[in-house]
């Protein structure tokens, strides 16, 4: 083989390589939530499980050096989560783990040539924690209900932990090996008797991938920051609407220490409905899309999640 045939197919290799962080990333949409009163102010020993059903399809868009084009994605996430409110030192906390399954078809063109792949298996699972600093001490429902509306201020960690379905020696993952974390503070504004005002900014933090494609390779990750507004109209307590919007910014990728240029800076915006059924039952509806998306996926979703909540002793 000839020096230049042989330069050929190494660097044909080593783009693939460079492009799968964009397409594992893809089925990972941990800095597009829009989670719109995620720190409102509820009774301790308060439980919830909601059952949530999410469908994803679109572009992504990676570094256009790359010689991957036409990618496009249709992702679909059955996820069951549980929450818990106690107290901690007199003050609010929620905790909450969510287990997540994701079934996708994923398909471009490498060098020209069609591909696809279909993917199912168990995604990462998701961790949170959070308590409430100021304006929502720890309380019981009667108490909650007779209490003037008032600015809370919270704040929360999110981790997602590398539970899911993960094969160094493939291109297209649902998991992606590492652990992420992200620090957030919010800001809760009641704004006269039935809006609100939800503000949160945090940063996601990355650990390494040591066993990325195609197996020996080092991924690592810049962190990456994400803001979220959001503004909510309560039609009666426990039915309101919200209209969402999220940026996010960083997280390039270095893959052997060879930085790739796939930055992300792009916003998201969304709507979220909630239905009450009953004293206890929920509906909650949502649909998203990107709105400035320059690098990662441009997805479109729709989501619907049944959700049941009680009170312990």
């Amino acid at each position: 083989m000839n020096k230049k045939v042989r330069w050929i197919n190494f660097h044909s290799w080593y783009s693939i390589r460079l492009a799968a962080g964009a397409i594992l990333l893809s089925i990972s949409s941990f800095a597009q939530d829009l989670d719109p009163r995620a720190y409102v102010w509820v009774p301790y020993n308060a439980r919830t499980v909601v059952c949530n059903y999410s469908f994803s399809q679109g572009a992504i868009l990676t570094d256009p050096t790359l010689p991957i084009v036409d990618l496009q994605a249709t992702v679909n996430t059955a996820a069951l989560s549980y929450v818990h409110v106690f107290k901690t030192f007199g003050l609010t906390s929620q905790a909450m783990v969510a287990a997540p399954y994701s079934w996708a078809n994923v398909s471009g063109k490498v060098f020209g040539q069609a591909r696809s792949v279909y993917l199912s298996g168990l995604a990462d699972l998701r961790l949170r924690y959070s308590i409430l600093l100021l304006g929502a001490p720890a309380a019981t429902a009667p108490i909650i209900m007779k209490s003037a509306r008032k600015t809370i201020l919270g704040v929360s960690v999110n981790i997602i932990a590398p539970t899911g379905e993960f094969n160094p020696e493939k291109l297209v993952n649902i998991g992606t090996n590492r652990f992420s974390f992200r620090p957030e503070i919010a800001l809760s504004q009641p704004i006269y008797q039935r809006w609100l005002l939800d503000i949160y900014a945090g940063c996601w933090f990355f650990t390494p991938n040591n066993t990325f494609y195609p197996g020996n390779a080092v991924r690592k990750q810049d962190p990456m920051a994400t803001f979220q507004a959001h503004i909510s109209y309560n039609i009666t307590p426990r039915f309101w609407l919200a209209l969402n919007g999220t940026y996010y910014v960083g997280g390039k990728s270095v893959v052997d220490e060879v930085i790739n240029d796939d930055q992300q800076n792009n916003t998201r915006v969304g709507v979220t409905a909630v239905l009450p059924i009953g004293k206890k039952n929920s509906i909650r509806l949502s649909a998203q899309r990107g709105a400035v998306v320059r690098i990662g996926q441009n997805f479109s979703t729709l989501s619907i999640a049944w959700q049941t909540s009680w009170l312990g002793k």
